[in-house]
């Protein structure tokens, strides 16, 4: 046999066992065409875009009016907005974090990719208009804007160019708000009352009230978490356990998913005050309109079970989630 076909055949021998021997020590490897063997590497976070790519064009004049109207909402559509009178004075980044860019901070990531989609609340198909106005209507406790509009055009248009590189269909790691694991217990107003004075009361204040910009004269540097001025109980904040994973990633301010401060109980706990304190009204009455889709943590009835409105407001939210699933495999 030709002595190089033997040596290539030996070479060939001896990087198969080596694949073999890598392969049975850690079975997480893949091949790779600049190397042989590369370990898998574990999902990282969405990342923004960086705003500096924004083309310097008319299209990239609409992305950035858009996310300037998403980090200082209040200065064109709060009581005194430059452009119309219709919401609270909070920002929408008061709760859409860093203008709706941070990982687990109530991110736009999936808003492209996602929608128009149905939603049990609407028991509609919803666009991002629809999405859009419904956080005016809730969280900022205002009114919808005109769908043709410069303002709403300016939020899509940036809503677009965050999701840009999210395929259709998908929510990438860090989209939204994370979900806790429930309590076996009801959430307790009492020890959030604790939490709130200790993490809380410094940024928004004693009575909930948040922290003025005075420097600029418009919107909250800190937003009201009750009261009058913050967002009404139509809002998804207002369901606990969307709070609790908010606040656990993000709060107090500053923190991060996986740097937290406060504990999954105390953001349950922290969360349960805060929503047991007054919020403007909303009227509900056409949110939900198949009663079986109402989430567990959703506070209002009439409810599809037996269950009473402070559990469905306060849990433990288990027994009613293991009711629901057992009336599915009827």
């Amino acid at each position: 046999m030709n002595r190089k076909l033997i040596t290539g055949l030996l070479a060939i021998g001896v990087l198969v066992a080596i694949w073999m021997f890598v392969k049975q020590r850690n079975p997480n490897v893949i091949k790779n065409k600049a190397t042989l063997l590369v370990p898998d590497k574990p999902e990282m976070p969405w990342q923004a875009p960086d705003s500096g790519t924004i083309p310097q064009t008319t299209a990239g004049d609409q992305i950035r009016y858009g996310r300037d109207l998403i980090a200082r909402t209040s200065y064109y559509l709060g009581p005194k907005g430059k452009v119309a009178h219709i919401s609270n004075g909070m920002n929408c980044q008061n709760c859409h974090l860093a203008a709706g860019t941070k990982p687990w901070g109530n991110n736009y990531s999936a808003v492209t990719s996602t929608y128009p989609r149905y939603r049990d609340r609407s028991g509609t198909v919803e666009t991002i208009e629809k999405r859009v106005n419904d956080c005016l209507e809730r969280s900022l406790n205002g009114k919808p804007l005109d769908s043709n509009s410069r303002e709403m055009r300016a939020i899509v248009a940036y809503m677009h160019w965050l999701g840009s590189n999210v395929p259709r269909g998908e929510k990438p790691l860090g989209s939204g708000i994370s979900s806790l694991k429930s309590l076996n217990r009801p959430a307790d107003t009492a020890k959030g009352r604790i939490v709130f004075i200790d993490k809380c009361q410094l940024c928004h204040g004693a009575n909930g009230a948040g922290q003025w910009d005075t420097v600029t004269g418009t919107g909250y540097l800190y937003p009201p978490l009750w009261g009058p001025n913050s967002y009404n109980i139509g809002a998804g904040l207002y369901r606990l356990s969307r709070m609790a994973g908010y606040v656990k990633d993000n709060m107090p301010f500053g923190v991060s998913h996986g740097n937290s401060q406060l504990s999954e109980e105390e953001s349950w706990d922290v969360a349960a005050f805060i929503n047991s304190q007054p919020h403007p009204y909303k009227d509900l009455s056409k949110d939900w309109p198949k009663i079986s889709t109402k989430p567990v943590d959703y506070p209002f009835g009439p409810f599809g079970d037996t269950f009473s409105e402070k559990q469905h407001k306060l849990g433990p939210f288990d027994p009613i989630q293991q009711s629901k699933d057992a009336k599915k495999k009827k």
